[in-house]
């Protein structure tokens, strides 16, 4: 195997799909963050902005399902393809962290 696979982000809960569970019977949740910042880039500030698309498994995705939409979170994990079909990266949510007062 080749390389790191390793994104963290912040942004607002936007988009939340219901929780479910796999035929293996794992629970399982689909979200979208919507990120905003401000970054250094070729020696000037940049705004970043962008819709991370999202998937968690087990206790991550129970606490994804309780959230409020527009919920402030900073999300972990690792990219991988949507499916065998679309090789579209989705994040695969392995910690997430509620912000409060954001």
């Amino acid at each position: 195997m080749i390389g790191d696979n390793h994104v963290a982000i912040a942004g607002r809960l936007k988009d939340l799909g219901a929780l479910r569970r796999t035929p293996a019977g794992v629970a399982v949740i689909e979200f979208r963050l919507q990120h905003a910042s401000e970054r250094e880039e070729a020696g000037t500030r940049r705004t970043v902005e962008a819709d991370i698309e999202a998937i968690a498994f087990e206790t991550q995705a129970r606490l994804v399902a309780a959230a409020s939409l527009d919920s402030m979170m900073r999300v972990e994990g690792f990219l991988c393809a949507r499916s065998r079909r679309s090789r579209r990266p989705v994040v695969h949510a392995t910690r997430i962290e509620f912000i409060e007062g954001v």
